[in-house]
C-alpha cells in the first residue's frame, strides 16, 4: 500500500479533516493536554471500547452518542482519565461535548469525548472547556502533529500513521505506553479516512482491524477503564467505491491500526525489548490466540526477555497453562516445538541444547503445536526495573 506524501502521516492526512492540540493546564510544564479532531464534511463513524466493567465517564457518553448520531468530531484530554468519578464525571464529559458542539457548530451527540490519565480524580472541567475553545480556533490541516502530542501521557513520543489506496487515504493517531492489554489497553486511537462509507458500515471495517492490532498487544497485562478506538469516514476523496476499493480500504485500516499498535508496544513503559509471539499448529485459531496471549503476558517470560535470557522453559510452561473454553488450550508436550530468533530450542518435545543470543531490542518467539491449522500472533515487551519505577511514581 503506497504511503501518503511527506509530512502527511497524521490524523489529518485524509481530505476534509482538521485537528489541533493545546495546553489547558491539566498537565505540567505547558505540555499539550487537549486535542480536537474534526471532519469538515459530513461523516459517519464507529467506536470500539474497553470491556472493563469499570468504564470511564467518556466511554459511557461516547456509547450514548454513537447510538443516536453519526460522529463529526472527537475531543481528547490527557492527564486525567475522568474514570471512577461518579455522576459528576458523566456531567463533565457531557459538558465537554456540549462546549465542543457549540464552538464547532454541530450537535452535542455528534461529538465523542475521550480521556486518559489518572483514575479517580475529578476532571478539572473548567480548564478542559477552556482548552476546547482554544483548540477549536486553532483547527488546521496541519494540526495532526499537535493533536497527537496532546493525547500523550507516559508516552515518550507521538504515535501517528497513514496509508493510501487508489484515490483515498487513512490516517490515525494513538497514545499508549502502560496499562496495555487486549480489549484494549490504556490506549486511545482516532482513525480518519476520506473513503466513502454509509452509516453503520464503519464498524465492519474497524472491528477486524482492531482485533488484529490493538487487541493483540500487551505491555503489562492490565486492562484499562478508558480504552477507545474511533473511526471517522467522510467520503471527501470522491473516489468511486467498488469491491476492489473496499478490499484496499480494509487493508489500509488494518495497516494504520497495526502500525499504531506497534508504536504503542515499542514505547511500552520501561520497555527495552519488543517480542513477537507467533503460534501455529494449534487445534483452532481461538486456542492459538489463548496460548499467544498467555505467553505474551507471563511475568516470567517478560522478565526473562529483560534479562536477555532465552529461558524457553518459561515459554513452554506459559503455553501449557493457557485457559480456553472453561479448561485449557490443547497442547501435546511431545509435539511442541519452540524457536527463538530462528534457533530451535525445543523440537517435538525434546531440547536441542542450542541457546540463542538475545542481544538486541527485538525477539521472535515461534511456537508450533503440530495439532491443527490454528494460528495467532501477539506483540509484547519485557518487564523492566523502569516499568516498576514509572508506575510507582505515577501520581507523585
Amino acid at each position: 500500500m503506497p504511503a501518503p506524501g511527506a509530512g502527511s502521516v497524521s490524523v489529518t492526512a485524509p481530505k476534509g479533516f482538521v485537528a489541533a492540540g493545546v495546553h489547558c493546564g491539566i498537565r505540567k510544564n505547558g505540555r499539550r493536554d487537549v486535542a480536537i479532531v474534526r471532519s469538515l464534511e459530513p461523516a459517519t463513524g464507529a467506536g470500539m471500547f474497553t470491556i472493563n466493567r469499570v468504564q470511564a465517564a467518556p466511554v459511557v457518553v461516547c456509547k450514548e452518542h454513537l447510538a443516536s448520531a453519526q460522529p463529526q468530531a472527537v475531543v481528547v484530554n490527557s492527564g486525567n482519565a475522568n474514570a471512577a468519578t461518579g455522576a459528576a464525571g458523566i456531567a463533565h464529559a457531557r459538558a465537554t461535548a456540549a462546549t465542543a458542539a457549540q464552538v464547532l457548530g454541530i450537535a452535542q451527540e455528534e461529538v465523542l469525548v475521550l480521556s486518559t490519565g489518572v483514575i479517580g480524580q475529578p476532571l478539572p472541567v473548567a480548564s478542559v472547556l477552556n482548552g476546547v475553545a482554544q483548540a477549536a480556533v486553532q483547527l488546521s490541516r496541519h494540526g495532526g502533529g499537535t493533536a497527537a502530542e496532546a493525547i500523550m501521557t507516559t508516552d515518550t513520543c507521538a504515535k501517528q500513521a497513514a496509508a493510501s489506496g487508489s484515490g483515498f487515504t487513512v490516517g490515525g493517531m494513538a497514545k499508549g505506553s502502560g496499562m496495555i492489554h487486549p480489549r484494549m489497553a490504556t490506549m486511545l486511537a482516532v482513525v480518519t479516512t476520506d473513503y466513502p462509507l454509509a452509516a453503520g458500515e464503519a464498524i465492519d471495517f474497524l472491528r477486524p482491524a482492531v482485533d488484529a492490532s490493538f487487541n493483540s498487544i500487551s505491555v503489562d497485562g492490565e486492562c484499562s477503564t478508558n480504552d477507545a478506538v474511533i473511526l471517522l469516514a467522510n467520503g471527501a476523496s470522491g473516489v468511486e467505491r467498488t469491491p476492489d476499493t473496499d478490499v484496499q480500504f480494509a487493508a489500509c485500516v488494518k495497516q494504520v491500526c497495526g502500525e499504531l499498535a506497534k508504536h504503542i508496544v515499542a514505547d511500552g513503559e520501561g520497555a527495552s525489548v519488543v517480542a513477537e509471539i507467533a503460534v501455529r499448529g494449534a487445534a483452532s485459531d481461538g486456542e492459538a490466540r489463548a496460548i499467544a496471549e498467555r505467553v505474551a503476558t507471563s511475568p516470567l517470560v517478560k522478565t526473562a526477555l529483560f534479562g536477555h535470557d532465552a529461558n524457553w522453559g518459561r515459554i513452554a510452561a506459559a503455553a501449557g497453562s493457557a485457559k480456553f473454553g472453561g479448561g485449557f488450550a490443547a497442547l501435546d508436550p511431545e509435539t511442541l516445538t519452540i524457536v527463538i530468533d530462528r534457533v530451535p530450542v525445543l523440537v517435538d518435545g525434546s531440547p536441542t541444547g542450542d541457546e540463542p543470543e538475545l542481544t538486541n531490542g527485538s525477539c521472535a518467539i515461534e511456537i508450533d503445536l503440530a495439532l491443527g491449522e490454528g494460528a495467532a500472533t501477539y506483540l509484547t515487551t519485557d518487564l523492566s526495573y523502569d516499568y516498576v519505577k514509572i508506575n510507582a511514581e505515577y501520581r507523585t
